[in-house]
């Protein structure tokens, strides 16, 4: 079975419908979607109603999290005080804008979602099976990967939440981050797509990289009153 993964798209309407339409192309039978809907760019609540709309079954991040339940902070990890200005007033806007449907399918995410695949168990979650805010950058210890998998009951993880894509194999269990779909910080500043083909004696994961309009939502953060910042570090994917 290939499933399409769409990883933190963080209100980036234009990246999505360019993921979800690669996806299609690539003749998914599945879709599924990592958390994390607003934030950064303005479209939360169409980025909500387009997930709604194509049935797209997903999970819920920290930042839908924070949202859903009207926290004060949104739980991200900052590397200075700067970053840390600008993370808050990305999401102060966030809970302004967001609507009450919005709201509500954050609400109602799952934190995980569990199937089987040739005989195959897999559990999707937005950063890790025990926590949704913890980053899991790939230069983990491999304990901490193995840990996780016996968090996780699983054989085939997936998840998001630190923007960077990458597939591991250790031992028998395969660990997948699918990346970002709108915002990427891996220098480069098109929307990631991630294939994981599942067979009965191998998985297959591919993450596919597709242009869209940059430039045109990079202008409609601005537009909006959102940090000029925001703006930039999405041109240059950090």
């Amino acid at each position: 079975m290939k499933i399409g993964i769409l990883g933190d798209i963080h209100g980036n309407i234009e990246a999505l419908k360019t993921a979800y339409q690669t996806a299609v192309e690539e003749g998914v039978e599945r879709i599924y979607h990592l958390g994390d809907l607003g934030g950064y760019a303005p479209f939360v609540n169409e980025v909500a109603e387009f997930l709604i709309e194509k049935n797209i079954e997903g999970v819920q991040g920290n930042y839908d999290e924070a949202i859903a339940y009207d926290k004060t902070h949104c739980g991200c990890k900052y590397e200075d005080d700067f970053q840390a200005k600008m993370a808050q007033l990305s999401f102060d806007w966030t809970k302004r804008a967001v609507n009450e449907k919005t709201k509500n399918y954050m609400k109602n995410l799952p934190f995980s979602i569990s199937l089987q695949v040739e005989e195959r168990k897999i559990k999707i979650f937005h950063a890790t099976p025990i926590k949704n805010n913890l980053y899991w950058y790939e230069e983990r210890e491999e304990k901490f990967y193995l840990l996780m998998a016996q968090k996780a009951e699983a054989e085939i993880m997936i998840y998001g939440h630190t923007h960077i894509p990458y597939f591991k194999k250790i031992k028998d269990f395969y660990f997948i981050n699918a990346g970002s779909v709108g915002k990427p910080k891996d220098g480069d500043p098109r929307t990631c797509i991630c294939i994981v083909d599942i067979k009965r004696k191998d998985v297959n994961v591919s993450f596919i990289r597709k242009s869209y309009d940059v430039k045109k939502v990079a202008n409609a953060i601005i537009e909006s009153g959102l940090p000029e910042y925001f703006a930039e570090r999405l041109i240059l994917a950090k």
